[in-house]
């Protein structure tokens, strides 16, 4: 039943052209193909539109689409609200899964986004018009463009994701929901557990390595426990009293951030980058990054800290 392969994404940016459609539409308002009965699945009973999980077709947010008013319902309505363009086909469990998920988040979602859903079975045409090979096939259409789709069945999560990014690219302000990991990777590291802290935190990196949040975490946790029974005014002192001293000047950098005074601390280590040569200053350049990971990429002392750094290095 599928030519692609689950999940697979599709980048459809231009490559269907809807504005094709609206002709189409009128025409076929006026004379609406016949269902095609010799493509009926299994359990489509002839149904037309119908069969799929959820509300009915002008039920709330969820639509059923036709070429005789793909125009209204997918075209119009995307200029002012993200369209989901479902192309489905009853009677085939994996379609209707998917169906009924896409009703749910819709339901969920309160009007944020409008499910169009098309029986591909019964409208062949409007089917081969959006270039669909197999169903389920699922457009994002934003605009009175398709900007996404994906063919073949997902998982509810990895769905969610998928319209959590239509909706962004629609101009709708998605809520980033919390995640129980990152909170009790957080608690351990309040409650001074570094270990269960950075276990935890390496655990949501290995699942999502791009996590600015558990990034931050696990550089607060190496941090921690690089001056664990460090005095820090012995330190601080020890390092002003020596400044060509590399391992002062660094855990005196290390116990600067801790104490609440990373600008301090990067100006330290960016004026030891331009005393150093060599091995030294990329032992004090990678240390300093790591400093800069305590606080994440978006803090404004970081951006101004690496601009002095590159000017330092070159």
């Amino acid at each position: 039943m599928s030519d692609l392969r689950p999940g697979q994404s599709i980048f459809t940016r231009g490559a269907v052209d809807l504005g094709a459609l609206a002709a189409r539409s009128q025409q076929a308002a006026a004379t609406p193909a016949a269902p095609a009965a010799s493509q009926a699945g299994p359990g489509d009973g002839g149904n037309g539109g119908g069969g799929f999980p959820g509300a009915p077709a002008g039920g709330g947010h969820v639509v059923d689409v036709t070429e005789a008013n793909v125009q209204d319902e997918v075209l119009q309505r995307s200029m002012a609200t993200p369209v989901v363009v479902a192309f489905l086909a009853p009677g085939y469990p994996e379609v209707e899964q998917l169906a009924d998920a896409l009703a749910q988040f819709n339901a969920a979602d309160g009007g944020s986004w409008v499910l169009a859903r098309v029986n591909a079975q019964a409208d062949p045409r409007l089917a081969a018009m959006f270039r669909v090979q197999s169903v389920p096939t699922v457009y994002a259409v934003v605009g009175g463009q398709p900007i996404d789709a994906f063919a073949g069945p997902v998982p509810p999560a990895q769905l969610r994701q998928w319209l959590d990014a239509v909706l962004r690219a629609g101009g709708v302000e998605v809520a980033v929901p919390d995640d129980p990991r990152l909170e009790a990777a957080d608690d351990a590291l309040m409650m001074g557990d570094l270990d269960e802290a950075e276990k935890a935190y390496r655990k949501i990196l290995s699942d999502s390595p791009k996590d600015a949040a558990a990034e931050a975490g696990l550089a607060q946790v190496v941090l921690a426990k690089r001056v664990a029974g460090v005095d820090p005014q012995a330190a601080v002192a020890a390092a002003d009293a020596a400044p060509d001293d590399l391992a002062a000047q660094l855990k005196a950098a290390d116990v600067e951030v801790l104490g609440g005074q990373a600008e301090q601390a990067y100006q330290r280590l960016v004026n030891l980058v331009r005393r150093v040569y060599g091995d030294d200053r990329e032992t004090v350049r990678q240390h300093l990054v790591s400093l800069f990971a305590v606080a994440g990429p978006d803090d404004p002392a970081v951006a101004a800290a690496r601009r002095a750094l590159a000017s330092a290095l070159f």
